[in-house]
């Protein structure tokens, strides 16, 4: 949120995405902040992760265009470590101290 000047500049910047998506920068931060917070609690896990993955793979893509993408300030390596534990979650799920294992186990203790 703090950043989102330089996030404006940086999709405008490209000629492809640039085409009227003034709404983009206020999309990745709601879904950044929205989507972190449900993978924190574990609710929605798998769902917040897909919605995460494409922005990720966006940031990998930004990043590697510049031109110091290994130099000393690069967040390449953060970026590609954050997509790769969106994976993990993506296939574990939530794990089993999160909400969605808590309500789905109180569905099926209910259901019995």
């Amino acid at each position: 949120m703090m950043n989102a000047v330089t996030l404006q500049e940086l999709i405008s910047s490209d000629a492809v995405i640039s085409k009227g998506v003034n709404w983009l920068p206020i999309l990745i931060t709601w879904a950044h902040l929205l989507g972190g917070f449900l993978i924190i609690i574990g609710l929605f896990t798998r769902v917040a992760v897909i919605l995460q993955i494409p922005i990720l793979i966006g940031a990998v893509v930004f990043i590697i265009a510049k031109e110091k993408m290994f130099g000393p300030g690069s967040e390449l390596l953060f970026a590609f470590i954050i997509l790769v534990l969106l994976f993990l979650f993506l296939i574990e799920g939530g794990g089993p101290i999160s909400l969605d294992n808590y309500f789905g186990s109180n569905v099926k203790n209910n259901l019995q």
